[in-house]
């Protein structure tokens, strides 16, 4: 977008009356590549390409987006959106915009992808992608009993500008690859399933990188432990959750209260305990969109705002909420780099980045050691969570019997069932053998890429479902 256009939109805009007005253009290249059964089964490839113009009266969102770039669609957009505030407000003037200087617009510390930086993978032949696939394909089939292989390689390049009435022009440039493996073994009717899903910001040399055939035998070879295994007797007992995509149910059930969107609605069981022990001084949670690399990662949020390292609970208590600048203006928090959003589609709010839980000293064994009978939860599965009350219900993709301080049988079946603020002080030990994982989070602004993670945890008392 021409800047003197967007001097004009701003203009206009808080001509309208809103006390802070921006202008967010994204253009996004997709690309997908899915392999089943033995057969390419879908392929796409898209360019979106938007515009989203968003105005604040107070802490009051409105906005609006277009895909027509032109003068006159663009004011059209911003004068439906003003229409509402406009009677009986006098204009204010928008300050010149400033163009950051590119190595001033992200500090050193932070990381920002750039086209020299990475290897687009929206311009990676599909033979290669294919290849890749099939060579996954081939190293899962590794037992008669694998009834069903499906993966899958998905990209994007995005790039985004984002001009505001405070002066702020800035720009930024993010590359995302995933690739997915899905195993689903057999037996009479009897089925189980086990799933990996890697991804990076980055582009292809993600992928140059990945050991696809060791992760996709893996896969395969832990749907076939679970099909054997027998059906887990449910109950109230301690658990030990392994690490990194165990990470999801603190994602799930204590992350999206610790938003300053669910926190400004008083829809968080965490409203007003900042300073507050609410866990064991064991536990630490941190959510930093600075890693190098890693799927969740940001140089910029969607506002424009530096990204940070947000610590959220430090040795048990509460310190800080993850911030957008709606939130942060209404309960007078700092900005901590938080706002994000699926596309040009959706307004920005607070969202994590890449929450985990932090590791700790205690060995897996040394956890073990403490529970006579319960559940090591090896890697979860979906699940499902109320957001409102923080009740969540996650299946668990692999899992053993923990018995007299030691690893029994394979069981399947189990759910992990409780309230994400009330599992918290139960969380005694915090493992040493972190690890983060790729996900997708999906919430009013969209779904979005995230990166869950935790070193293997023991919780003192949890419900199990099973059978």
């Amino acid at each position: 977008m021409n800047p003197n256009l967007a001097q004009k939109i701003l203009d206009f805009c808080l001509g309208a009356g809103a006390d802070f007005a921006e202008i967010y253009e994204e253009e996004t290249r997709k690309s997908h590549l899915s392999l089943k059964d033995n057969a390419i089964d879908g392929a796409s490839a898209s360019i979106i390409y938007g515009i989203g113009i968003r105005m604040l009266y107070g802490t009051e969102v409105l906005y609006g987006y277009t895909s027509d770039a032109s003068e006159e669609s663009l004011m059209e957009i911003a004068t439906l959106v003003g229409a509402v505030r406009t009677a009986g407000v006098g204009a204010r003037a928008v300050r010149a915009l400033r163009a950051t200087p590119p190595q001033c617009m992200v500090p050193q510390q932070y990381i920002s992808y750039s086209k020299d930086n990475f290897k687009d993978p929206c311009i990676l032949g599909q033979a290669f992608k294919k290849d890749f696939l099939f060579k996954a394909n081939s190293a899962a089939r590794i037992d008669s009993k694998i009834l069903q292989l499906e993966t899958f390689i998905v990209d994007a390049v995005q790039n985004i500008n984002i001009w505001n009435s405070e002066g702020l022009q800035i720009s930024d440039n993010r590359a995302r690859t995933r690739f997915s493996v899905n195993a689903t073994a057999g037996e009479n009717s009897e089925r189980a399933s086990a799933h990996e899903a890697p991804g990076a910001l980055g582009g292809y040399e993600f992928l140059e990188n990945l050991p696809i055939e060791k992760l996709a035998a893996s896969c395969a070879e832990r749907a076939l432990r679970m099909l054997s295994a027998p059906y887990i007797k449910g109950g109230q007992m301690p658990v030990i959750m392994g690490n990194a995509f165990g990470g999801v149910i603190f994602h799930e059930a204590c992350g999206h209260p610790l938003e300053t969107e669910a926190v400004r609605r008083q829809a968080s069981p965490f409203c007003g305990k900042l300073g507050e022990q609410i866990a064991q001084p064991v536990l630490t949670a941190i959510d930093d969109g600075t890693l190098s690399g890693v799927w969740g990662s940001l140089a910029v949020d969607d506002e424009g705002t530096p990204t940070q390292k947000t610590v959220l609970i430090e040795n048990g208590i509460l310190k800080n909420f993850l911030s957008d600048r709606v939130g942060a203006k209404e309960l007078s928090l700092p900005l901590t780099g938080s706002a994000r959003r699926e596309s040009y589609k959706f307004a920005p709010v607070s969202r994590m980045r890449n929450t985990f839980i932090a590791p700790g000293n205690s060995s897996l064994q040394d956890m073990l050691a403490t529970v006579d009978n319960g559940l090591y939860a090896a890697k979860m599965a979906g699940g499902s969570v109320n957001p409102a009350t923080g009740e969540f219900n996650f299946a668990v993709e692999e899992g053993y019997e923990i018995k007299n301080g030691k690893l029994g049988s394979a069981v399947r079946g189990a759910t992990l069932i409780g309230l994400g603020h009330e599992i918290l002080p139960k969380i005694s030990m915090v493992g040493n053998d972190f690890e983060l994982a790729a996900g997708m989070c999906g919430a009013g602004s969209g779904h979005i890429p995230v990166t869950v993670g935790q070193p293997s945890i023991k919780v003192d008392s949890i419900l199990v479902g099973g059978r």
